[in-house]
């Protein structure tokens, strides 16, 4: 009876030892993959994810080699697997999106950490890339937590990915002020600003007329970090000096005629 009971727990110890040696196997593996990552071009975001999928394929080869030990049949085992794949995957069609959304958004590489990003009715500086959402900081310091799927889908606009950008003004003045004068003008205050870039040069001229008005486009360059000091400096200053020099700055307006009976 105690050699019946000795060989009938052997394929159990045989087993236990198969997943005590793959624990081990694994861990240095895990380790491996993770030195091995760090040396790659591959966005650290997606490590982690990289290191999972490699530790739940070695997990399932253990497995594989254990059970055949226990007298479960190895096409048996797949089976079932699959059928729990398939339910999981069921069940999880949403937060599988996000991470096939997350992986596609890591690999393409539209954004990075610490840009500036416009994405659907979200926009805001990149936190973190996670493998379900993205987190953006607003200008007014809101966290947007955005599903990965959607954003893999979305048009995403990033205002940070060149060094240069351009800042568009438009200035409106009264049709009776001088042209040459407000473009002058205008010119003086690109060429007296630092931030703004001298190549490409700065496109200053009339753009249209409207009820009395006549439109002036400045259209410069600059730094990415410098656009809103160099948008406010021009809109400023030029308010400034067309109130020096003479020139009447004009809003668009409405003259109502009343007729008396």
């Amino acid at each position: 009876m105690t050699d019946y009971n000795f060989v009938f727990f052997i394929p159990w110890l045989i087993a236990a030892a198969i997943l005590l040696v793959g624990f081990v196997a694994i861990k240095i593996i895990s380790r491996a993959v993770g030195k091995a990552l760090k040396k790659t071009s591959l966005d650290p975001t997606l490590h982690r994810f990289v290191s999972n999928v490699a530790i739940a394929a070695c997990w399932i080869a253990v497995v594989g080699m254990a059970l055949p030990v226990l007298g479960v049949s190895l096409s048996a085992f797949l089976a079932m697997l699959g059928v729990a794949g398939a339910a999981i995957a069921l069940a999880l069609k949403d937060s599988l999106g996000n991470i096939a959304g997350g992986i596609i958004v890591i690999i393409t590489k539209p954004f990075k950490r610490g840009d500036i990003i416009e994405a659907g009715d979200a926009a805001g500086t990149v936190d973190s890339i996670g493998m379900l959402y993205t987190t953006l900081v607003t200008p007014d310091n809101k966290v947007v937590h955005m599903p990965n799927g959607k954003l893999s889908t979305s048009t995403i606009v990033n205002f940070s990915a060149e060094s240069k950008r351009r800042v568009d003004c438009k200035f409106g003045i009264s049709s009776a002020s001088s042209v040459p004068a407000a473009k002058e003008i205008l010119t003086v205050l690109a060429e007296q600003s630092d931030m703004v870039l001298p190549d490409p040069a700065p496109i200053i001229g009339v753009s249209g007329h409207s009820d009395g008005m006549v439109f002036i486009d400045v259209k410069v360059w600059c730094n990415t970090a410098d656009v809103f000091d160099v948008k406010y400096f021009l809109e400023e200053n030029a308010k400034l000096a067309f109130d020096e020099s003479g020139i009447e700055m004009q809003a668009p307006h409405i003259v109502v005629h009343m007729k008396k009976k």
